[in-house]
């Protein structure tokens, strides 16, 4: 009986701890429809934050690659005085990197919703 209350009591941490994460992200960025996205993102920064691989299968045109993997070394390259428009693969590396970019005084962060697999837009590959 006592394994039962252990394992509800690491579920509800977990749901919490996941709403908790859900809330400060959506405080943090803008997610914008692909139709808005293509609006902005000319005026903006556009950083793809996956892996070089990735990046490298295709891209959408004019991104920079700042993987989050290298955004705690890489992050003063990005202007915090103009829109940043970041998009991974799906969604949810662009809401972490977000939140890091809020704390680092960065305001103006909006990602691309769903990710670049939604993507029909102008995609570059190397």
């Amino acid at each position: 009986m006592d394994f039962l209350y252990i394992i509800l009591g690491v579920l509800l941490i977990a749901i919490i701890f996941g709403l908790i994460s859900y809330f400060r992200i959506k405080k943090a960025v803008t997610n914008l429809t692909q139709e808005q996205f293509i609006e902005g993102y000319r005026k903006a920064q556009l950083i793809d934050v996956r892996e070089p691989k990735e990046f490298a299968g295709g891209h959408i045109l004019g991104a920079r690659n700042i993987p989050q993997s290298q955004l705690r070394q890489r992050y003063k390259e990005i202007r915090s005085d103009k829109p940043v428009y970041l998009y991974d693969q799906n969604g949810a590396r662009s809401g972490r990197v977000a939140l890091f970019l809020k704390k680092k005084g960065y305001n103006q962060l909006y990602q691309l919703q769903g990710g670049f697999k939604q993507w029909t837009g102008k995609v570059k590959s190397k």
